[in-house]
């Protein structure tokens, strides 16, 4: 066989050991920081925060569901507070000044649901308490008429329609206070403890 082929054979076999074993120190490098992270994401690129449909640029751009599924499966362990929200992104995609642009469209997206969940959760008990008000007033006309029209057919009449009706907006409307907003409450914490995440970027 030629020196030569000789010379490259040996060459690729020395090399191939160390390609391997910076892969190795890589991925064991990745897994460290996966491990230092409360929530850590991979990402093949800063795309893959974001919808696949909106074109406008990372200051605007909508966020994607995907990322905001496995941001939720992840934020459930953690009670509300500061926590660290990590993401993984390839060396060669790296881009600086649009990492600092991704954090604050995060931030603001964050924070604007969670105001936006804050708000619905405080209109649905304040609806509530305004329903029972009202309910409340309907039985107390009700009884009133009893009271002092006992003998008078549509007097009577009122009765029967106002007394179920003051029931019925009384339990809704305590109903709205007590306990729906607890089907809210999930989307809520979420949006809170991201809100409150500290986000950063790190490569792998």
């Amino acid at each position: 066989m030629p020196e030569e082929s000789k010379t490259a054979i040996k060459t690729e076999q020395k090399e191939t050991p160390k390609s391997a074993k910076a892969e190795l120190k890589k991925e064991s490098e990745a897994s460290d920081l996966l491990k230092k992270s409360e929530i850590a994401l991979w990402l093949d690129h800063y795309d893959d925060i974001f919808s696949d449909f909106d074109p406008r640029p990372y200051s605007a751009r909508a966020i994607s569901d995907d990322f905001l599924k496995e941001a939720r499966k992840a934020a459930r362990e953690f009670r509300p507070g500061c926590f660290e929200l990590r993401f993984l992104v390839p060396g060669n995609h790296r881009r600086y000044e649009h990492e600092a642009m991704i954090k604050k469209r995060l931030r603001e997206h964050f924070r604007k649901h969670a105001d936006m969940e804050n708000k619905a959760v405080k209109d649905l008990v304040r609806r509530g308490v305004l329903l029972s008000l009202c309910g409340i007033a309907l039985m107390v006309g009700a009884a009133s008429a009893a009271f002092f029209h006992k003998d008078a057919f549509i007097w009577t009449l009122v009765v029967v329609i106002m007394e179920p009706a003051g029931w019925f907006t009384v339990w809704n409307g305590l109903d709205r206070v007590f306990f729906r907003p607890k089907d809210l409450e999930p989307e809520k914490a979420f949006y809170e403890k991201m809100s409150k995440a500290e986000i950063r970027f790190d490569e792998y």
